[in-house]
C-alpha cells in the first residue's frame, strides 16, 4: 500500500522568494522545487507550498515593515518547530515574529505560539511537549 503524503499547506505571496527563506530557516526546510511561481518546501513532518499572488493583485497592494497582518482569514496555518524560542529569534531577525512567551499555550502533546510571517500571513508554531 502506497505511503500517505505529508500534511501540506499552501500559503500565497508577493514575494515567493522571500517568504520561502522564512520559513526554510525557522522550520527548517528544504526546497525541492522552484518554478516561476512557486516555491516547494519539504521537511520530516510536512510540505509548504510558497504560490505567488498573480501579478495585477500583487501590484494593487505594498508589504509594510513590519507588515500589516492578515488576520482576517478564515484558517491559520500551524508549522511544526524543534523549539519556539529559537523559532521567535528566527521570525524577527527574517521580517517577522511571534508573540511574547507570557502568551505561548499549551495543549495535550504540544505548546504553540501565535504569530506572523514577513508578508503578514498569520500562523502559528508548535513545539512538542509533554
Amino acid at each position: 500500500m502506497p505511503k500517505p503524503p505529508k500534511p501540506s499547506a499552501l500559503i500565497f505571496a508577493k514575494n515567493i522568494a522571500r517568504l520561502a527563506k522564512f520559513y526554510e530557516e525557522i522550520v527548517p526546510m528544504s526546497v525541492i522545487l522552484t518554478d516561476e511561481g512557486h516555491i516547494v518546501l519539504d521537511s520530516e513532518t510536512m510540505q509548504l507550498v510558497i504560490h505567488a499572488i498573480p501579478k495585477p493583485i500583487a501590484d494593487s497592494f505594498t508589504i509594510t515593515e513590519p507588515p500589516e497582518l492578515r488576520d482576517d482569514m478564515p484558517i491559520k496555518p500551524c508549522i511544526p518547530v524543534a523549539m519556539i524560542a529559537v523559532a521567535r529569534e528566527k521570525a524577527r531577525a527574517l521580517g517577522g515574529d511571534l508573540h511574547a512567551p507570557e502568551q505561548e499555550w499549551e495543549a495535550p502533546g504540544f505548546r504553540a505560539c501565535d504569530g506572523y510571517d514577513p508578508e503578514g500571513n498569520v500562523i502559528q508554531f508548535r513545539e512538542s511537549a509533554p
